[in-house]
Parts: C-alpha cells; sequence; structure tokens
C-alpha cells in the first residue's frame, strides 16, 4: 500500500482526446435563429397582412363600426325608454403582444325607462338589433345581460345602470391605435337650442357643451348635446322643459321625456346635467 500525502489532491481525469467527439452547437444556434425569424414575422403580419383576427384591425378600422353599433342601438331602443348617447372612453396601455402595446375604446347609451322589468326592455332591444348580431337576453350574477356581436369583433352588451336606467355599450377589446378614432360629428342645432333654452331657466350652462353622434343604419345621425347648470334643489326639472310628450320619468332627482328631440336630465348634488337626443328611426 502506497502512503498518500497530507495536502496532495489527485490529478484531474485527462480531457478528451483528440479524437473525441464534441456536442454540436448548431440546434442552439437554429433554435434562436428561429425564434427572431417568428417575432419579426409576427410584427410584419400585425401591420401588413389583411386582418385575420381581432388584434390586426386597428382602432381607426374598428371605430366605425363602433359608431354604427350605436346608431343601431338608438333605434333599437324605440319606445322602450328615452337614450341619449354617452361619451366614448378611449383607454391606453393594454398589450396585444409583447411587443406591442394597444387600446380599447367603448361608446354607450343610457336608457331611462319608466319601469323596473329591466330584462323586458332588453328582450325588446335585442329582437329589434339585426339579425346577424345574433342578440339574446342571459343571465349574469343574477342580473339580465343583453350580449350581440356587432362585427369585426366588436361586442355589444346592455345590462341596468342603476334604478330605471340601462346602460347599453359598444367595445372594441385591445386594438392597436393606428392613426387613431376620430368620433363622428353632426349638426345639432335644434338639440343645442332646446338644451340652451333648459339650461337657460338656471342661468345657463356651466360646463362645457359636448356634441355626440352616430351614423344611422338608414341614414343620417343620433345626436346628443350634453351640458350641465346650477340649480335649485326646490325647483321641479319638469319646469325647464315646457310641454311635449308624457314624461316617462319625472321625479325630483330624475326626468325623462321622449320626443323628437328626446329630454333626460339628473340632479347631481347642486347641479343639474342635461342631455338633449335625436335617436335614429326605429
Amino acid at each position: 500500500m502506497t502512503a498518500v500525502e497530507t495536502g496532495y489532491a489527485p490529478p484531474n481525469p485527462p480531457g478528451p482526446g483528440p479524437g473525441a467527439r464534441r456536442r454540436p452547437r448548431w440546434p442552439v444556434v437554429a433554435t434562436v435563429a428561429w425564434a427572431v425569424l417568428l417575432a419579426g414575422l409576427t410584427w410584419w403580419s400585425v401591420r401588413t397582412d389583411p386582418p385575420t383576427v381581432k388584434e390586426q384591425r386597428s382602432l381607426e378600422q374598428a371605430g366605425p363600426v363602433v359608431d354604427r353599433a350605436i346608431g343601431e342601438l338608438t333605434a333599437a331602443v324605440g319606445g322602450a325608454g328615452v337614450p341619449a348617447l354617452l361619451p366614448d372612453r378611449l383607454e391606453r396601455g393594454c398589450r396585444i403582444t409583447p411587443m406591442d402595446d394597444g387600446a380599447t375604446l367603448e361608446r354607450g347609451v343610457e336608457v331611462a325607462i319608466g319601469g323596473d322589468d329591466v330584462r323586458a326592455v332588453l328582450r325588446g332591444i335585442a329582437d329589434r338589433l339585426p339579425a346577424p348580431w345574433r342578440a339574446g337576453v342571459s343571465t349574469l350574477d343574477g342580473e339580465p345581460l343583453l350580449r350581440a356581436d356587432a362585427g369585426e369583433f366588436v361586442t355589444v352588451e346592455g345590462r341596468a345602470g342603476g334604478p330605471g336606467r340601462l346602460l347599453l355599450t359598444a367595445d372594441t377589446g385591445c386594438r392597436p391605435v393606428g392613426s387613431g378614432y376620430r368620433a363622428p360629428s353632426a349638426d345639432a342645432a335644434a338639440e343645442s337650442a332646446v338644451l340652451a333654452a333648459a339650461l337657460g331657466r338656471w342661468g345657463g350652462a356651466t360646463g362645457p357643451v359636448q356634441v355626440l353622434a352616430a351614423p344611422c343604419p338608414g341614414g343620417g345621425t343620433a345626436r346628443t348635446v350634453r351640458s350641465e347648470a346650477a340649480a335649485p334643489a326646490d325647483q321641479p326639472l319638469a319646469v325647464a322643459f315646457g310641454g311635449g310628450a308624457a314624461p316617462v320619468v319625472d321625479s325630483a332627482d330624475r326626468y325623462a321625456r321622449p320626443g323628437d328631440p328626446a329630454v333626460l336630465a339628473q340632479r347631481v348634488g347642486e347641479r343639474v346635467r342635461v342631455a338633449v337626443t335625436t335617436s335614429c328611426p326605429a
């Protein structure tokens, strides 16, 4: 037996000789190259190929579909309530791909109704929407929900928005921004005159006047003019709107009257918000 000297480390085993096989590196190189190629093709496809999925249709392309859907919704409301267009909501920051962010566009219509049978009103609206939309009313969390497909991956929904109020929306989901969304415009002189006369009873508008529009399915436009004024809490809302059709809602805090144009007013604190609307014909 041979003694081992203290502190002695055995030598490392000999490395591979000149004839030993080395593991090829080409699979790693090929994998990296394929990942780079795939990322490049995805980037190019999103920008140049004809759109085949939602993420390839920009807001510039999807916006007009949303606008037309809003016009259809005002027509579908018919005599079931008093509609008014809501300002659009454009939210940026959603992710389309790991390399691209996007934005979501939502437009809406609020509808004042006289009763509390939300499901029946939503079913009537669904029945009057275009057949290709496949509109229907289901239940979500115990509440009625209208859902429809307006085409081009634009989703339409309708639900209760509070007592005596429905909210109908058209939503693009996350899209490339492209050149952006441009809201439609329209001449709303008649609606603006009714609004000015009503707010004039409370000293005139104290906020900006918004003009909102959407194309009607048979031509023309739906139009809503919105603003607000300071109003005494003890003054009934109805006195600001004169005669006309019998109101659907007439309370201390809410007033809704159908007609051409229709009027919707709501008291919020010491202010009254008013919307005057001409809808698309049913």
